[in-house]
């Protein structure tokens, strides 16, 4: 019985997959889930393009308040739920 197990990975494939409707609903969700885990102020970007494969789907959670921000540089708040 085989113990290695090999896999190939077909770029054209990945890029398609990294590109694709679901895998930028599942992004969005998770970034609102984390924006939702700061508290109030983290807003969540519109999708944009990351350079990796062409152009896979991406979003940030950002501090959008003065009161989020001072969350996040004294408490850490963003990154907490990040790790949560």
């Amino acid at each position: 019985m085989p113990t290695k197990v090999r896999i190939e990975l077909l770029s054209d494939g990945i890029r398609e997959l990294l590109c694709s409707r679901e895998v930028s609903e599942a992004c969005r969700q998770a970034a609102e889930s984390l924006a939702a885990k700061a508290g109030d102020g983290f807003e969540v970007s519109s999708e944009w393009r990351a350079n990796f494969g062409q152009g896979r789907v991406a979003y940030s959670v950002t501090a959008a308040t003065y009161e989020a921000k001072l969350a996040e540089a004294e408490d850490k708040v963003l990154t907490r739920a990040v790790f949560s």
